[in-house]
């Protein structure tokens, strides 16, 4: 009994001929001959009874015939139109940029891509790339040099023009942030300094995006501190990639629990020890309006030296990285008359 042929795939190819087939039917082992038109294929294989790859020959454009030549008779046809082939052309990459590692996937748009056999980029093939229509091809990048790659398709009608182009960036580098602690409520403004900081698209405090951040140079960005808790390392992230991270610490309100002693003379001198919680990063303490010198004891305790001030309650007040906690009163007495 002759071969049948149920489908072909693809069905079309360019007038070169060089497009490789895959007939599937039934009966087709032993077969001797692939025929497009009166032209014999390229080469064939016979893969099993249901199936046979081919390569099929050039010819000129329009629809050819294609049988299976078998010895019990040949196989009824099926059609495979040739195509005038066109050299491709890339109109646009997107993105158009991404890491000298690779890795990013890339939708080139064009015309001319249909049996596209390479995507190239600065001449090193794509990693991977799928042909998704004559107009669209998604391709993964290779690894590259930092700068421009010209991005180019191959097909059996040529090679792309070099008039597409996709631009590897070196990695972002992170060397400092200042200020590096805030208060849990966030809300400060952070100055970043490093390099290749250019088309940043993201800030992150550990995982939580600033809140708003501007790209000053490629050497600093100035980004506002979102809500955050406890330690939350800050990352940059460019086409480049992701950025080594910089610490950036959340510091709690500090609070005030008691003053010793919560009285004094209304002269200047008395040492009061300031008690309480989140103290460390102590920057200011106030007795009324009037900022003290004073030395941070421990994460509890800060000492101080009380003003000199008129008879009465003064509320005192410590500020820390984490924000100025509520006041305590701390109350002058005047001296006793003669």
């Amino acid at each position: 009994m002759p071969p049948t042929i149920s489908t072909l795939n693809p069905s079309q190819g360019p007038t070169t001929g060089g497009t490789t087939v895959t007939l599937t039917g039934t009966g087709m082992t032993g077969s001797t001959a692939v025929r497009f038109g009166s032209t014999n294929a390229t080469s064939f294989t016979v893969n099993s009874a249901s199936q046979i790859t081919t390569v099929s020959p050039p010819r000129a454009a329009g629809a050819a015939a294609v049988i299976v030549v078998h010895p019990t008779g040949n196989s009824n046809s099926v059609t495979f139109t040739y195509v005038v082939a066109t050299v491709p052309v890339v109109t646009s990459v997107a993105p158009s940029s991404g890491p000298t590692g690779g890795g990013t996937s890339v939708t080139l748009t064009g015309t001319g891509f249909t049996g596209a056999t390479a995507v190239t980029f600065a001449g090193v093939p794509a990693t991977s790339f799928v042909v998704n229509s004559s107009t669209q091809i998604t391709a993964v990048t290779p690894a590259g040099s930092a700068g421009a790659a010209v991005v180019a398709v191959t097909t059996s009608g040529g090679t792309s023009a070099p008039d597409a182009f996709f631009f590897y960036a070196v990695a972002p580098v992170l060397n400092s942030a200042a200020p590096a602690q805030s208060p849990t409520a966030g809300g400060v403004v952070v100055t970043l300094t490093g390099s290749n900081l250019l088309n940043a698209s993201a800030v992150r405090f550990g995982v939580t995006n600033a809140t708003s951040f501007t790209v000053v140079s490629a050497t600093q960005i100035t980004a506002t501190a979102p809500p955050g808790t406890g330690s939350s390392p800050i990352t940059v992230i460019t086409p480049g990639g992701t950025s080594n991270p910089v610490a950036f610490t959340y510091v709690n309100v500090p609070t005030l629990t008691a003053l010793v002693p919560s009285s004094g003379p209304t002269s200047a001198g008395t040492v009061v020890t300031l008690i309480g919680t989140n103290l460390a990063s102590a920057s200011a303490v106030t007795f009324g309006a009037a900022a003290v010198p004073f030395t941070v004891v421990s994460d509890t305790q800060v000492a101080a030296v009380a003003p000199a001030g008129a008879a009465g309650p003064v509320t005192v007040t410590v500020t820390t990285s984490g924000g100025t906690s509520p006041g305590l009163t701390y109350t002058r007495v005047a001296a006793p008359g003669i």
